[in-house]
This record gives structure tokens, sequence and C-alpha cells, in this order.
């Protein structure tokens, strides 16, 4: 298929597919397309509420269109796929958005279609679960009438470096010629370069993988943190000194949660189990990060002991929800762990993020978040996001909010270590 006569779809709207769509979208005509339609009515407005893309940007994609009428994908041929791949609550992997994307695009796939998947799966996953629902819903034939490709996100939510055209894309295809085909199109926008890996299935594996080693290095980091506290060493002392050497990797403790590593390395276990290779490092750094939000709240309590502060019925403030700093993503955010594990010794939690929007809080979470917390009424102040406008306050001001004598915890290292009480 030439460039040229490529009519190109992005299915799914969110952190991954919007940058995508207004990058093409300068170069080319491009359908968005979403399910969601309040989604879709705020993009044709102008904005953005991911704070992905900013109004200049998103004005800038002139030759982009949105709509939640599926009918609008009727004269494409290139699809790609950005919905999410999230877990359900007994972590294995749970294909809905991708099947039902597909099921969307089997209804107007035509002779020559070319489907791309964009989202993290395990290897397999695309030839496996998502081609079949093609073909049963449009008729068609595997790699004979249409025809697939995979090319993993890498978007990494409220990182302005880092972005869509900055960072090297890898690709794939069904056949070497839509392999080169899915190449070039994506060459076409992305100025840090492309890398052709020989199959999906290469590819599908190269993505879950990146996530999965990150979060078993940040495990190891987090298991430390935890042995050099019963030693009374500062774990952020031993980094420092650590990091002198040329080759040490400059990790840190922390929740781990987000849409990418504390999702993606389910994904890759589940596979392995399934064709019988029970995975124990993947799945034992798992445990300890899934169980961060636990060891939290147990060293704030303790230190509320030392002190002598009443923990039954004690107010704490959680300053922070996201996954990250600096973006509104609250997907799978690990700081709720430390919420209800607070709650769970009788503990008044109020939750304040400049960041957030508090609908979407309280309806994934069930949350309801402080706009502006009380003077002098908490007995602990948790520092769980380094946002900016944290940091800007600094310790003075954030003690504000505490009781005369009151612990001030720093799980992201965003104060000095003199004016903190605790950190993890």
């Amino acid at each position: 298929m030439d460039l040229a006569n490529i009519k190109l779809a992005i299915i799914g709207l969110g952190y991954v597919g919007l940058p995508l769509a207004v990058e093409f979208g300068k170069h080319r005509p491009v359908v968005g397309f979403d399910i969601n339609q309040p989604r879709i009515d705020a993009l044709n407005a102008g904005h953005d509420a991911t704070l992905e893309v900013d109004d200049v940007e998103l004005a800038s994609a002139t030759q982009l269109s949105f709509s939640a009428d599926a009918a609008a994908l009727n004269d494409c041929n290139v699809y790609i796929v950005t919905v999410p791949t999230p877990i359900d609550e007994h972590k294995r992997p749970d294909l809905t958005p991708l099947i039902k994307a597909s099921e969307t695009i089997g209804k107007t796939l035509k002779q020559g279609d070319i489907v791309i998947y964009e989202s993290t799966v395990y290897p397999g996953a695309t030839e496996e679960d998502c081609v079949p629902v093609l073909e049963k819903v449009s008729g068609l034939t595997f790699n004979k009438d249409f025809f697939a490709g995979y090319s993993p996100e890498r978007i990494n939510p409220g990182d302005k470096e880092h972005r869509v055209t900055t960072i090297t894309k890898v690709t794939s295809g069904s056949t070497p010629e839509i392999a080169e085909t899915v190449d070039s199109l994506y060459r076409s926008i992305i100025t840090a370069g492309t890398h052709k890996a020989s199959s999906i299935r290469v590819a599908e594996a190269a993505k879950v993988i990146e996530n999965t080693q990150r979060d078993l290095n940040i495990a190891l980091i987090n298991e430390l943190s935890m042995i050099f506290s019963r030693m009374g060493i500062d774990t952020e002392e031993v980094l420092q000194a650590a990091g002198t050497k040329w080759n040490f990797l400059p990790f840190r403790p922390g929740l781990v949660g987000g849409h990418c590593i504390g999702v993606d390395p389910y994904y890759l276990t589940h596979k392995a189990q399934a064709i019988g290779y029970h995975p124990e490092i993947i799945l034992s750094g798992r445990r300890i990060n899934d169980g961060m939000g636990r060891h939290v709240a147990s060293e704030l309590v303790k230190a509320m002991l030392a002190r002598s502060i009443q923990v039954n019925g004690s107010r704490v403030l959680v300053m922070g929800l996201t996954f990250k700093e600096n973006c509104p993503d609250l997907r799978n955010t690990r700081v709720v762990d430390v919420v209800r594990e607070l709650q769970d010794y009788n503990i008044g939690v109020d939750v304040h993020d400049p960041w957030i929007n508090a609908a979407e809080s309280e309806h994934e979470y069930g949350i309801t978040p402080v706009a502006k917390p009380e003077q002098g009424a908490y007995d602990a102040i948790l520092l769980a996001v380094g946002h900016n406008q944290f940091k800007a306050m600094g310790a003075q001001d954030i003690r504000g909010y505490g009781k005369p004598d009151h612990i001030l915890y720093d799980l992201k290292y965003t104060l000095p270590k003199e004016e903190v009480d605790l950190r993890l």
C-alpha cells in the first residue's frame, strides 16, 4: 500500500492515541475514534483533559477529525488500535477493550486493509486473540484479504521531553511487505527513527519486557529500602554513594503503579504460565511492589506511635494521588493502597492533589479529594507524589497543615532530609 493512499484511523484517544493522532493529523487526514462521547466533545472543542497535548498543538493538527460514530471509519484503510489493556482484580490480563475495538474494526474491514495494534499485550496476542475476531466479524481471511501490524506504544504521561516523535518506534508486520509499509508509515512522523522487528511476536515481547525490567529493578530497591530501614540506614544516602560507580542504575524506592510498570509484567507471567512455565523472579518482584502500600502505611503508624501520637481516630493528609508527578493520570495508582491501609487503622485520611479531576477520583476509587487542606489539622502528612506545586511549597508551608506535633513522611525525596521526619 502506497503511503499516499493511506486513510488512517486511530482507535482510542487516551494518553497514547491522541498524541499519535495529532502528529499524523499534521501531515495526513486522520479519523480519531473513541467510544467516550464526552471525550470526543472536549476534543472537538479544542481541549485535551489529559494535558498530554496542549490546545495550540491540538489545533495544529488541521487534518484530524474526531468521532464516536463507527461509521466515520468506513472510508479508512489503516487502523491503529491504542486502547487500554488493564488487568482484572485477580491480576489477569483483561483484553476486553482490545476485543471490542477489533469487533468495531471488523465491521468496516475491507480487502487490503491493515490493522496495527499499539496496546501492550503478551507475545502472540495480536495473531492469537485479535486477528480471529477480525476474521470472524469481517468474514475476511488474514494475510490474504487483510493484514496486521504491531508497534508498541512508548508514551510516558506528563513527560514533555520524550514525546511520541522523539522516541524510537519499534514496528512489525504480518508479512515482510506489510512490515515495510507499517515501518514507512511511522517513519513519516517519528524523527527519532524506527526499529523494524522480525515479527509481530518479537515486537510484542520487546514491549512487555521493557516495563518488566523496570519493575524488577524497582522491586530490588524497594526490598533494599526495607532492609536498610530495619538497620537504621538511610536508603537515599546508600543509593547516592553507590551511584558514584559509573554503571550503577539510578532507581529509587517507591510505589509502583500506572498503566505500564504495575500492569505489563502480569501479561508476560500470564502467558508464561499458560505455556507451562512458572516465572519466579518476575512474580516475586510484583509481590514486593504490590506490597509497598502496606509497608508505607506501617512505617507511618510506627513513627506516630514512637512520638506518642494517638493513631486511632487520628487524621492524616495524603498529598498526591496520581501514579506519578505532574500529570493527572490516576490509572492504577498505588497511593490508593496507602489510603486504604491507613483507613484500616481507623485513621481519617484526606487526599489533596491539584492535578486530578475530582469526579474521576470519586468514580474510580471512591475518594473525594479536598481542594484546600485545613491548616494545623493533621497528625501526619504523607507527601506521596512529587508534584512541582508541592516542591514549590517547601517543608515549612507543608508542615503548616500539621498539628504542633506531627509526622512528615516524604515518599519521593521531594524535600531535604533534614526537613522531614521520615522518608522511604
